[in-house]
């Protein structure tokens, strides 16, 4: 399955992005089918080949979610943006095992004790 995906470039902490079509699975640094454009976060400024990103959609390259992003922000795909970052997890876990160790506490049935009869 092909993938447009973006491939770091750059210096250490001045890295800018190509975009690429490659296959899904492969490693990063590997071969890539075509080069689409390139991306320099810091400068935010972005040069894509439109009608090769537009026809590798069509032949059915999927784009991850920040590739995803940086289509809608130029313009080139019509559609929402998706949530790259995950919410922190530390205020969810903290309250959900509470509620849990409260429910298992009073689910417990009452063992009745029977006295043996003499």
């Amino acid at each position: 399955m092909l993938a447009i995906k973006l491939q770091r470039i750059g210096k250490k902490r001045q890295g800018s992005f190509r975009l690429v079509v490659a296959e899904k699975r492969s490693k990063l640094q590997s071969t890539v089918r075509e080069d689409l454009g390139w991306l320099n976060p810091h400068t935010d400024t972005t040069e894509l080949k439109r009608e090769r990103v537009s026809y590798w959609l069509k032949v059915g390259a999927k784009p991850t979610d920040t590739v995803w992003n940086v289509l809608v922000r130029t313009g080139i795909v019509r559609g929402k943006k998706i949530a790259v970052h995950s919410k922190s997890k530390a205020k969810s876990d903290a309250s959900a095992p509470a509620e849990t160790v409260a429910v298992k506490q009073t689910a417990q049935p009452e063992a009745k004790v029977e006295q043996p009869q003499s």
